[in-house]
C-alpha cells in the first residue's frame, strides 16, 4: 500500500510564498501531482510532474507563480508557490500514480494514491 505524506501548508499573506512537500512510499517511480479543493468547490488540478521530472503541467491559474519539482530518483515532490492570492486558499492534496502513454497528466482519475491534504490559507 502506497502512502503519501504532505507537509508545508500554513497561512500566508497575499503576495507571500509557501513550499509544499510530499513523499510517497512506493518503490517504483510514479507520476506525481498536486490538487486543491477550496471550500464548497470541486477538487481541481494544480500541477503534475513526470517520473523523471522532465515533463510538467500546470493549471492556467497558477502558471508563472507555482513551480513543481521532484528530487531525482525519488517519489518526493515539491510545490513552490509564489505570489499567492486568496483564490489559492484550499486543502492541497498530493497524488501519485502510474501513467502510461501520452495523456493529460492533470486528470484526477489517473492517480490511484492520495495524501491526506494540507491546508493553505491566503489572506
Amino acid at each position: 500500500h502506497v502512502q503519501l505524506v504532505e507537509s508545508g501548508g500554513g497561512s500566508v499573506q497575499v503576495g507571500g510564498s509557501l513550499n509544499l512537500s510530499c513523499s510517497a512510499s512506493a518503490d517504483a517511480l510514479m507520476y506525481m501531482a498536486w490538487f486543491r479543493q477550496a471550500p464548497g468547490q470541486k477538487r481541481e488540478a494544480v500541477a503534475a510532474i513526470s517520473t523523471g521530472g522532465s515533463s510538467t503541467m500546470y493549471v492556467d491559474s497558477v502558471k508563472g507563480r507555482f513551480t513543481v519539482s521532484r528530487e531525482s530518483g525519488k517519489n518526493t515532490v515539491h510545490l513552490q508557490m509564489n505570489s499567492l492570492i486568496p483564490e489559492d486558499t484550499g486543502v492541497y492534496y498530493c497524488a501519485a500514480g502510474i501513467i502510461i502513454g501520452r495523456t493529460n497528466i492533470l486528470l484526477q482519475n489517473q492517480y490511484a494514491y492520495w495524501g491526506q491534504g494540507t491546508q493553505v490559507t491566503v489572506s
